[in-house]
């Protein structure tokens, strides 16, 4: 079975077969380094880290871009906030975003391009436009001609006075037309800024993307993504200018959007308060749990994020991680490839809920089995199609001891009191041992009696009973 991938631009899924498949190229876009991000912008990172996964597996070379905006109008006023130079502020927050992707077990890109060291590609590919005519200055700006690129609008199936409607246009008088939009823009000497024909200034987003881009993966890439809330008016842009740019060759030959998150249903909004942090969820559970539920849905299709979801995802993945733990003793001699029912999944659009329920079909299949090859085998299954998702990485027993606690438990002292329980059992003081029941409960630990000892976990409060 051949890779199938939803192609944005045409609206179909359409088998993937890239343009040189001696080296295959993705472009994410990536972060813009003001704050934390929240969950919903760790998405695209997810799957489409996992899309670069399954690429390296069927190509011999895969160059994946993952891009970091660090001139920003966002990031200057973050940092006259904070009262604190710019580059605090964009360092700060690129190196808590790398921590956080790595503690989600996101697949790092090739290549990690930074937007202020493009600045040189930025306008030279600025002076390129003007010169074909796609682009005029004025007045220190450099604006980017939409009615000279007649395809505009094609990606989002937007027409030009729905765009100019829908979209946050600035009004400006040296525009030729509302939906004219900037390459480069003047700075003031408290902004970041640097020199150029038109002044001193800086790049305008869109255009940064298309340099960075061109730079490492070249005129035509295979496959650009992100989130579907950059169709328009990102992504729209992105083809034109590259387009323009490059004289009139394809700029992405797929598209890949993901769905948005919500929370309970409610889009996540700064205002209505319902942005989760990624970096504050991570330190009040696995990272695991987060990574599961967000490939618990299509990627195409919105997720809504709910504590429910997040209870149902950790529950999977003890159910999953117990299974492993009863099969402790058995040994796998060979790592297993991945499982044909995970890949077919995969192959499929990213279908990553298919790819799921398979994992939980080789989950019961390992619990079916009875002879020590079968067991060895079914293990090695499960651990092979989990691990490529990025599940399942864990000693189990580390699992069950730390998994629903934000701080670590000391399991000497949880031992200590689990050996004085079977003591007191044994001398028949019941009271005793219900009270230490009782008091490990209180650091939502459970206790698990059973024919192979007694074992302890860590559990979410609202488990713990």
């Amino acid at each position: 079975m051949s890779l199938r991938l939803h192609n944005s631009l045409t609206r179909r899924v359409e088998p993937f077969e890239p343009l040189d498949p001696t080296r295959v190229t993705m472009y994410v876009c990536g972060p813009t380094v003001y704050n934390y991000v929240h969950i919903g912008n760790a998405r695209p990172y997810v799957v489409f880290g996992l899309l670069a996964r399954l690429l390296r597996r069927i190509y011999p070379k895969v160059v994946y871009a993952r891009n970091i905006t660090d001139v920003d109008d966002k990031i200057n006023a973050a940092a006259r906030e904070a009262g604190v130079p710019i580059e605090q502020i964009t360092q700060g927050y690129a190196a808590a975003f790398f921590e956080d992707m790595e503690k989600l077990g996101v697949d790092a890109p090739d290549v990690n391009p930074h937007a202020t060291a493009h600045i040189t590609q930025i306008v030279a590919m600025c002076e390129r436009l003007i010169a074909s005519g796609h682009a005029y200055a004025a007045e220190g700006h450099v604006l980017f001609d939409v009615s000279s690129y007649a395809d505009y609008g094609h990606l989002s199936g937007r027409s030009l006075e729905d765009m100019i409607a829908g979209a946050r246009v600035e009004v400006a008088p040296y525009k030729k037309n509302p939906a004219d939009f900037v390459l480069w823009k003047p700075s003031s000497d408290d902004l970041p800024g640097w020199d150029s024909q038109w002044g001193r200034g800086r790049p305008g987003w869109h255009i940064e993307c298309s340099a960075m881009a061109e730079a490492h993966l070249g005129e035509t890439i295979d496959i650009h993504a992100g989130g579907n809330d950059l169709m328009f008016p990102h992504h729209e842009n992105e083809i034109a200018q590259s387009t323009c740019a490059h004289g009139g060759k394809v700029f992405a030959r797929w598209w890949l959007h993901n769905g948005m998150l919500t929370f309970d249903g409610k889009k996540m909004s700064k205002s209505i308060g319902n942005v989760l942090r990624l970096h504050e969820l991570l330190a009040k559970h696995p990272p695991e749990v987060l990574r599961c539920l967000l490939l618990s849905g299509h990627y195409r299709q919105p997720l809504d994020w709910s504590d429910s979801a997040l209870a149902q995802a950790r529950a999977t993945l003890d159910g999953w991680y117990g299974t492993l733990r009863d099969l402790a003793d058995v040994e796998m001699e060979t790592a297993s490839d991945l499982p044909t029912e995970v890949e077919a999944a995969l192959l499929d659009d990213l279908n990553t809920p298919k790819a799921l329920a398979a994992i939980a079909r080789l989950a019961a299949e390992a619990r079916r089995q009875t002879t020590p090859d079968g067991k060895a085998a079914a293990k090695a299954a499960l651990r092979a199609g989990a691990g490529f998702l990025g599940l399942l990485t864990q000693d189990p027993e580390a699992w069950f001891q730390h998994s629903g606690a934000a701080e670590a438990i000391d399991a000497n002292w949880v031992q200590g009191l689990l050996d004085e329980r079977i003591a007191a059992r044994k001398a028949k003081d019941f009271a005793r041992a219900d009270a230490i029941r009782a008091e490990l409960a209180t650091r939502n630990i459970v206790i698990e009696d059973g024919a192979q000892g007694t074992r302890w976990k860590v559990v979410a409060p609202t488990d713990a009973g």
